[in-house]
């Protein structure tokens, strides 16, 4: 499989109990870090078009915060995971429990900035290690990168790679609340850009025919 585009509902459903497992072990740790209990769920698991990408976070010039790394392994590939800045902001200062906390005019907080890409680590890492896990390949990720950019600034270096051999990526919605305060809710994608045959290696360690 070379095409995302090919995936089925059942496969999309698949990744998505993957994404919720990881949302999970996420979750607790989450909950350590704020020493107050995190809930997160993965309500969706869609592939998207690569020029539609953008809009899933606002468009191409929305301003967000950017997690980046490469996958390396048995199924290499690329992930980000992107929030809007409003979102961002009021994760990192739960965090670090400062309100003046800001992500839209430099300089930022090097203290807020570390946590957000500790987050970053914690979520990318959670659900590759659910997706190592479900199918016993090794899959590591690099040192995450961040940027707090315009989405399509952000997108532009893994797309680059990706749209020579995949006209499609696969896009995983994150939800994180605060149990206490389920009023208060942090958005989020993730986008996954695997590299050639990678989701034919992932799926055949699932057992799952992808030529269905």
């Amino acid at each position: 499989m070379r095409d995302l585009n090919q995936l089925k509902p059942f496969h999309l459903d698949v990744l998505k109990e993957i994404g919720n497992i990881g949302a999970g072990h996420a979750a607790t740790s989450l909950s350590t870090l704020l020493r107050r209990k995190i809930d997160m769920k993965v309500p969706n698991v869609r592939v998207v078009p690569l020029q539609d990408l953008p809009d899933q976070v606002g468009g191409a010039e929305a301003e967000v915060a950017a997690i980046f790394l490469r996958i390396e392994g048995d199924a290499p590939g690329s992930m980000f995971f992107l929030s809007e800045i409003d979102q961002a902001e009021r994760l990192i200062r739960s965090l670090i429990e400062d309100e003046d906390f800001q992500l839209k005019q430099p300089p930022f907080d090097q203290i807020g900035l570390s946590a957000l890409q500790e987050v970053g680590n914690i979520l990318s890492g959670s659900y590759l290690s659910s997706l190592a896990d479900f199918t016993k390949l090794n899959l590591q990720p690099t040192v995450p990168g961040l940027s707090i950019d315009m989405v399509g600034a952000v997108l532009n270096y893994g797309l680059m790679s990706i749209s020579e051999v995949s006209d499609h990526a696969l896009v995983i919605d994150t939800h994180i609340t605060e149990a206490d305060n389920k009023s208060e809710e942090t958005s989020g994608h993730f986008f996954l850009l695997p590299d050639p045959d990678s989701f034919q290696v992932i799926f055949k360690a699932l057992g799952v025919d992808v030529d269905e």
